[in-house]
Formats: structure tokens, sequence, C-alpha cells
């Protein structure tokens, strides 16, 4: 809890006066990376205003904007921390839309040869190890909490769980083989391609709540005209072309 807190203020201190008139701060959920780092160079072209990216957990950035941090833009990997800023005035009720949705799988290593078909296999003996986000900061994490939950399988995992920081630091341990699985979101896998993981099992869409990715305008920003294209272009055939094809799937 510490290390978090000390994260957040240390954010606060650094980007402090750091926003201008020709950029903005977007904070995202890490899941994001790779296709909002397309949208913002598109962002870029478009209006010459530069896009910024800080990447974490959801919980993390909640918190630094919590904290002051001069973010213009936030996009969270599910709706539990979105609810909370609007429920205490943090974003622009009015520009909050739902952009993209997800879905939850079992990964392992593309070299593993464990047997591994379904996460029922996971209370095998000899698997030992699973790594999953930290229910209490990471999305992927509360969501894969509930799907071990509702198959029976979370209190007799507890001893072989691994929790993570974000979804790529579950990607990592897999793929270095220091767990011998994870629980991750499918638009992952597609950004770890070449990296040596494998899809395993789809959680069903039943075991857990809907894997919805909200986008917001923060109240505070100094720069809410384009914080506010941001979020159209994201919103955008553009942006949901791009979305779409790093493996996210239509809000809709």
């Amino acid at each position: 809890m510490f290390c978090r807190s000390a994260a957040a203020v240390l954010f606060v201190i650094l980007m402090s006066g750091c926003s201008v008139s020709n950029e903005i701060l977007v904070s995202a959920a890490i899941s994001l990376k790779d296709c909002f780092e397309e949208i913002g160079a598109l962002y870029e072209n478009e209006t010459g205003v530069k896009v910024r990216f800080n990447l974490g957990a959801s919980g993390l950035l909640q918190k630094q904007i919590e904290s002051g941090a001069p973010v213009d833009v936030f996009a969270s990997a599910a709706e539990r921390q979105m609810n909370e800023l609007q429920s205490r005035g943090f974003i622009l009720t009015e520009t909050r839309r739902n952009f993209a949705r997800n879905a939850l799988v079992l990964v392992i290593a593309s070299s593993s040869e464990l047997g591994i078909n379904g996460f029922a296999d996971l209370i095998r003996p000899e698997i030992t190890r699973v790594s999953i986000g930290n229910p209490k900061t990471v999305p992927a994490g509360t969501y894969a909490r509930q799907a071990l939950t509702n198959l029976q399988l979370w209190d007799r995992l507890q001893s072989r769980l691994v929790l993570a920081e974000n979804v790529r630091q579950v990607l990592d341990y897999v793929a270095r083989g220091e767990t011998d699985a994870g629980v991750v979101y499918a638009s992952d896998v597609v950004s770890a391609s070449g990296e040596g993981i494998a899809v395993a099992a789809y959680a069903s869409d039943e075991l857990h709540d809907p894997i919805q990715y909200p986008i917001a305008v923060v109240k505070e920003t100094k720069a809410r005209d384009n914080a506010r294209k941001f979020v159209d272009l994201t919103l955008s055939p553009a942006g949901q072309s791009i979305l779409k094809k790093h493996g996210f799937l239509s809000a809709n």
C-alpha cells in the first residue's frame, strides 16, 4: 500500500505544472498501450497537439488523479475506477463513454508441456504457480478472481497465485516460464504476438462482470477542447478500427 501511495505522490510531484496548451496527458490502462500509441500518433497528425501517455494499472491511475495529477484524459480497463472518480467529481460526466470491450483468457507459454487446456487444469498438483493481476488495483485481476470464484477454483488456488501489478507483468511471468499460466485480456495476447504466449482457454462472459473500457475528460484539465478531441477520435471509426486491429471488441 505504501509503495502504491508513494508512486502516486511522486507522479504528482513530477508532473505538476507540466501541462501546456500544445499537449495533453492521457492516463490509460496498460492493456491499451499499443492501440493508444497508434491513436495518439493519428491525433498528433490531425491536431498538431502532442500526446503523452501515463500507462499503468487502472487503480493506480485513479489514485494519481485523486491526488491531483495534471491528467487531461483517463481511460480505464473497468468501470469501477471511472465510477469512483465520477462520484467524487473528478471527471466531466458528459464526456464519459464506453469505447471498447475485452475478453478474459487463460494463457500459457507456447513451449509449455504441462498440457493446460482449461481453467480446471490449474488445480492439478504439477501446476504450482499461476499469475493474475492484483485484484485490488488491476481490473484484469478483479475479473480473474470473479471467474475463478464462479468456477469454484479461487480458494483452491490461493497458495499458487502470483499477483502482478499489471497485465504486462503477467505476460512476462508466463513468457519467461516463471509461472505455469496466467490470466489476461484477449487483446494482450495480440499485443504479445511473437513473445511465446498461447491461449489455453477463454473464460465465458457469464463468469465475470462485463469488461468495459470507459474514457472521460478529467475535470481539472487545462486543455479541455484538446482532451475532448482525443476522446472523440477514440470513438470515431478510425479509432475503433485501430482498437479492433489490436484485439479489442466493440463497446456496443
